[in-house]
């Protein structure tokens, strides 16, 4: 699919595509969307004060999420070997400022140190160095992370799979599974002042997933204590993604 067959479906987005033109395209294999239900009173003090805490049932999701990073290239620069496919997991939570709902992220290891330094310089992301073990076969992902760097610990080590055909579409409004994934920009917060990066990509192929998660420390540096069972597990294959600079909008 191209960039402009790309940008002409966007009916599914709950905010218009920004007007200044993409800077940046990746895709995104083989996601696991591991959510955990927490009470709002114990993610607030872990999230910034500038950025109001975007809740279901009075509830907030915190998510680990671990992929694997494919052809990242800048626009009009092709995929180059050693830096456009990686792995990468993150750690992060749901917010929304006028009324465009994005994600706030605690974290994010990745095992490309080049990819690590131009995320932090360029977009303010807390990346963190890793290293990596994966195995897939089909849809069965073996993935296995650990962090390099301080804070320590930040440990994965999992096995899933999909466990349905694919979901549905229903709004966010209507479906839990859209509200934890549906979200087309991130938020990040720089010496007070509120940024905010627009994406976009078609609605996920979301299925339901199951996963034997047997080491996660993930989020204890935040610090959070999340349970060995999360409340949620999705698996998704594949999305192609567009990439905006951050906007200053405070």
């Amino acid at each position: 699919m191209t960039a402009n067959e790309l940008l002409s479906r966007y009916s599914h987005r709950p905010f218009p595509l920004p007007a200044s033109p993409w800077v940046m395209r990746q895709e995104w294999h083989n996601l696991l969307f591991a959510h955990w239900a927490l009470p709002a009173e114990v993610v607030r003090p872990v999230v910034p004060r500038e950025l109001p805490l975007d809740l279901w049932d009075g509830r907030a999701y915190v998510g680990v999420v671990p992929f694997q990073i494919g052809n990242l290239r800048p626009r009009g620069v092709p995929a180059l070997p050693g830096f456009s496919h990686f792995a990468e997991i993150n750690v992060r939570t749901y917010v929304t400022i006028d009324d465009k709902p994005g994600v706030y992220f605690f974290s994010l290891d990745a095992e490309n140190w080049s990819a690590v330094l131009a995320a932090r310089l360029m977009y303010a992301l807390p990346y963190f160095k890793a290293k990596f073990g994966i195995y897939v076969d089909s849809d069965d992902v073996e993935y296995a992370s650990t962090r390099v760097v301080r804070p320590k610990p930040a440990d994965f080590l999992a096995r899933y799979r999909p466990a349905s055909d694919l979901l549905p579409w229903r709004s966010m409004n209507d479906a839990l599974e859209r509200f934890v994934s549906e979200r087309y920009c991130l938020y990040t917060v720089v010496a007070g002042h509120v940024y905010r990066t627009n994406i976009h990509h078609l609605s996920w192929p979301l299925q339901l997933a199951t996963a034997e998660i047997k080491t996660n420390s993930m989020a204890h540096a935040v610090p959070l204590d999340l349970s060995p069972s999360p409340s949620l597990l999705h698996f998704s294959k594949f999305i192609d993604v567009l990439v905006w600079w951050p906007e200053r909008i405070s």
